[in-house]
């Protein structure tokens, strides 16, 4: 029995903006900073690769001295809708209603809500009072495949069942005014607001790539690389400057044991769905990925539309692949990575 992805769509938050036209609000921000400061923090924006962001909030909210509490208002009060918009829009893709899934995994690290944002779509859709369903909330960037990959567990052990992967993530709901490092300073930069939603199926009838193979991989000793600090004034972001040079320390381990397990070497795979981290992060599995003879385009190109969403943000990736067609035995590999640190693979063929 195979699990097939069916269909993929992406929600954007309301507001949005030009890196080039948030530039003037860090003139307010970086007030009262040493000036060589402040031309290497603008530095850091204009060359991060990030042409647009989208946020649920716009930039004033952004840059105005709140709590927490606040902070996290405005994310319970928009992600909700957010996460709404991408499911009905991931359904009508596949023609399905809210009622046909049996098994939701909600994906959120940047705010906090309990009950979680599964039993406010659950109630607001009136989805199934018997529906299974799973909250993902600690496994940052990583999360998108991880969920794709729970869910696909469940539906291999689950024939004829359907389920639905939903991505929500504010990471501008987590900005720290107070806070001049380097870690707030490129999260900053790099990240935006969007949320996404990914249906898939145990289905035979029903079309869509199938997910030939799935594995997570571990970084022992890393866990100070990434993750949030939960402090009085919210979630600050730790991101540790070695994380390019650990990805590409661990890469070949990654991939290409992944691949042989299943017969196949990198030369087999078609389309290269990767998270776009950052840019550094980009340029490393660039070169890696250039010496092999592929390439990750469409990663560079979300990532300078949208900027790093989190765990939504290899679902675009995944929507822009997928709304291209791919023909019939054509192979994929989607890739993220983590906190913990961790990678997370998963093999697709159409």
């Amino acid at each position: 029995m195979s699990v097939k992805i069916t269909s993929v769509a992406k929600q954007l938050p309301k507001y949005n903006r030009a890196t080039a036209d948030i530039l003037p609000f860090l003139d307010v921000w970086l007030s009262g900073q040493e000036d060589r400061f402040k031309r290497k923090v603008k530095k850091i924006f204009e060359n991060a690769a990030v042409d647009r962001r989208y946020s649920i909030m716009d930039p004033e909210e952004v840059f105005t001295k709140t709590s927490f509490e606040e902070k996290n208002d405005i994310y319970v009060r928009e992600v909700v809708g957010l996460a709404e918009n991408a499911l009905l829009k991931s359904l009508e893709k596949a023609n399905l209603k809210a009622q046909d899934i049996d098994y939701i995994i909600t994906v959120s690290c940047t705010g906090i809500m309990i009950p979680s944002l599964d039993a406010y779509l659950i109630n607001r859709l009136h989805m199934k009072q018997d529906i299974v369903r799973l909250p993902v909330t600690e496994m940052g960037c990583a999360a998108g495949v991880s969920g794709i990959i729970y869910a696909k567990n469940f539906l291999k052990s689950n024939p004829n069942k359907r389920a639905v992967v939903v991505s929500v993530e504010s990471p501008t709901a987590t900005f720290q005014l107070d806070d001049f490092s380097m870690a707030n300073v490129v999260s900053a930069a790099i990240f935006g607001d969007g949320a996404a939603s990914v249906v898939l199926s145990s289905y035979e009838n029903e079309t869509g790539p199938t997910i030939k193979d799935e594995s997570m991989y571990h970084f022992f000793d890393t866990e100070y690389m990434m993750g949030f600090k939960l402090t009085n004034t919210g979630l600050q972001m730790v991101l540790d400057v070695t994380v390019p040079e650990t990805i590409a320390d661990h890469f070949p381990k990654i991939i290409h044991p992944f691949l042989e397990k299943n017969g196949l070497s990198i030369q087999d795979i078609n389309h290269l769905i990767f998270h776009p981290g950052g840019k550094k992060i980009v340029q490393t599995v660039e070169d890696l990925f250039g010496s092999l003879g592929k390439n990750i385009d469409d990663t560079k190109e979300v990532l300078k539309q949208y900027g790093n969403m989190s765990s939504a943000t290899v679902l675009y990736v995944l929507e822009q692949f997928m709304d291209k067609n791919p023909s019939k035995g054509e192979k994929g590999i989607m890739l993220s990575f983590g906190p913990g640190f961790s990678a997370q693979r998963i093999l697709l063929e159409w």
